[in-house]
């Protein structure tokens, strides 16, 4: 199996990971908070990518002059993000979730034209506006005047920053994942958004607690960690080195139908025909998108 073929395995992979990732975390999200999950997912994926922390640092250590961006990527990802999306899956549902996450491309390519690093064609325009049309009558159903369907909303909204932030990193954290090699880098950023959340909520009085989960939630919580933590980011941050950004982005579309699998029967939500609608169009807003030059 040649590298590319592998790459796009990895990215495929990384992508329903993800979907899974969002059903388990909205499983075991009712029994606990948004940062305690957050610290024990990305605590035991830096623990499982603590090798590669070490053999880098011998091998390749961090310039000084990176370190204060690194550590804000660091925060932003995997602190800021990880608490946004848990949070997120407080409020709305899984399947709301994983469209709101795949919008990341689409955000990204917004926000790359706004910094000069990408050229808006009309087609990339209408691809937004598709997206964005798309999202809007995903999450229709939580627009009604009843309490359920304003936390729907609020929920929906926090994954959409979630995105954002997703989008943000992905745009200036590319060439440190190429100068220092994208699990390595992954491995530190990821213990400094677990560090980072630790010691916000040290200084917030609220210091983390082990939650009196069942066993069936310890488990999850592992499989979060293993998979959903480290193989996940681990496998997406290889894809992005050896494939382009653009065939990444099409395998992050397989998110939302993961989620859409598992929503059902694990958590017994419904799966509207809004969302089904929603999801075909921000699909074809990205895999229109990805097609375009570069």
């Amino acid at each position: 199996m040649n590298k590319i073929l592998l790459a796009k395995f990895f990215a495929a992979f990384s992508s329903l990971s993800a979907g899974i990732a969002i059903v388990a975390t909205r499983f075991v999200i009712s029994d606990t908070d948004p940062e305690t999950i957050a610290v024990l997912r990305f605590g035991i994926g830096a623990l499982c990518l603590s090798p590669f922390l070490f053999i880098g640092f011998t091998r390749n250590p961090i310039a000084n002059a990176d370190w204060p961006k690194v550590v804000l990527l660091g925060i932003l990802f995997f602190g800021l993000f990880a608490f946004l999306s848990n949070a997120a899956l407080k409020y709305t549902t899984a399947a709301h979730g994983a469209i709101g996450l795949a919008t990341s491309p689409i955000i990204t390519l917004v926000l790359a034209w706004i910094f000069g690093r990408e050229n808006m064609t009309k087609v990339k325009m209408i691809c937004v506006i598709l997206a964005l049309f798309g999202v809007t009558i995903a999450v229709s159903d939580s627009l009604v005047e009843n309490s359920a369907g304003e936390e729907l909303l609020f929920g929906d909204m926090l994954m959409l920053l979630a995105a954002l932030t997703v989008s943000i990193y992905s745009i200036f954290a590319k060439p440190y994942i190429v100068k220092y090699g994208g699990i390595y880098f992954t491995s530190i950023i990821m213990a400094v958004g677990v560090l980072s959340l630790i010691v916000v909520l040290q200084l917030a009085g609220e210091p983390i607690q082990l939650p009196n989960f069942s066993p069936v939630n310890w488990w999850i919580i592992l499989f979060l960690g293993v998979v959903g933590g480290a193989i996940q980011f681990a496998s997406y941050v290889w894809a992005l080195e050896h494939i382009s950004p653009s065939t990444v982005g099409i395998a992050l579309t397989l998110a939302p139908i993961s989620a859409f699998i598992f929503a059902w029967p694990i958590l017994g939500e419904a799966i509207s025909y809004q969302a089904i609608i929603g999801l075909i169009l921000v699909v074809s807003a990205i895999v229109i998108m990805n097609k375009q030059p570069h």
